[in-house]
């Protein structure tokens, strides 16, 4: 009998991701294509197809056991539904339905919906940055910022999936406007997005034929640029101030920063780990940790995947 697999997806702003992924949590086939995230309901359709036909061809397709889609919200698990804010022809579609029509996939599997830092904090959990601890928040910072709680040692995703949505609390009061419709939340200050035009607006600006990303920032930052040092110091403060109001709320003792932000590596994390001890006072949410994701950017895949193996499991079970 041939090994099972499991089929993942991983939707965001940035990119479309596909993997198959073993027993183990280990990514044996991974494809990526950029997401048309400004574009029409169709042109991401066929983008997310073109990524699953990538997989479908792959021998170890015929032993997938289960589909998990990981993607960036609000989602809503239940009705099988996602509106993520930074895909804007994406409101309320029914994006379970739309992987359970392609043609590769077999009628047995049922595909299981989960937000993108929920499956991070999922992966993080099982064989990650997260593994044996009971209660943690797992963060993707990237084109927006997000996250996944466990509790009590397992993962909490709230009734419709959106538990964690850490990045679209406030951080300031009269802080600027997000995509969501509210003013001050973290992502507008910790995203690679906010990371980038912060830098931008004090003078910044990538060297001729660099895009202006968070990465050139973080570059410039480890060069002595104080423009894009004070950028990435404006994102770590805001950061601590989210994860100590999380460690006050909930006692979590570990905050895992995973999302191509944290790839700035010390330049993000000793800024991170100075402001929480400004924001982390009281004595239980003085304890928390802050610790860079383990699976780096195949985790919201590695989390899919998790999930698609829980529900063959549980279907087996049935059975």
């Amino acid at each position: 009998m041939s090994t099972p697999m499991y089929a993942a997806l991983d939707i965001g702003g940035t990119k479309i991701a596909g993997a198959l992924v073993d027993e183990a949590g280990s990514v044996v086939r991974r494809v990526e294509l950029p997401t048309p995230a400004k574009e029409s309901e169709a042109r991401l359709v066929s983008t997310l197809d073109a990524v699953i036909d990538a997989l479908a061809v792959e021998p170890a397709w015929s032993a997938v056991r289960g589909l998990g889609i990981a993607s960036a919200g609000p989602v809503d698990t239940a009705a099988g539904t996602v509106s993520p804010v930074n895909i804007p022809a994406w409101r309320e579609f029914p994006l379970v339905e739309s992987v359970r029509s392609h043609h590769a996939l077999p009628g047995t599997i049922e595909p299981v919906l989960l937000g993108d830092a929920v499956a991070v904090a999922a992966a993080e959990h099982w064989r990650g940055a997260a593994r044996g601890v009971d209660n943690a928040l797992c963060m993707v910072v990237s084109t927006g910022v997000g996250g996944g709680f466990v509790l009590g040692g397992r993962l909490y995703p709230g009734p419709s999936g959106n538990a964690g949505h850490i990045g679209h609390i406030s951080v300031e009061l009269d802080g600027p406007p997000c995509a969501c419709g509210a003013r001050g939340c973290l992502e507008a200050y910790a995203s690679g997005t906010a990371i980038a035009r912060h830098a931008q607006r004090a003078g910044w600006a990538p060297p001729a034929g660099v895009p202006a990303t968070a990465a050139a920032v973080a570059v410039a930052a480890r060069e002595g640029d104080e423009r894009a040092l004070a950028a990435y110091d404006r994102s770590a403060r805001a950061l601590a101030a989210a994860i100590a109001g999380s460690a006050t709320l909930l006692e979590i003792e570990v905050a895992v920063i995973g999302g191509g932000v944290a790839q700035a590596g010390d330049t993000l994390f000793t800024p991170l780990r100075r402001h929480l001890r400004t924001y982390a006072t009281l004595d239980f949410a003085r304890r928390v940790e802050v610790r860079p994701a383990a699976l780096a950017q195949d985790a919201g895949l590695v989390g899919a995947a998790s999930a698609a193996r829980r529900q063959a499991a549980v279907a087996g079970a049935a059975t």
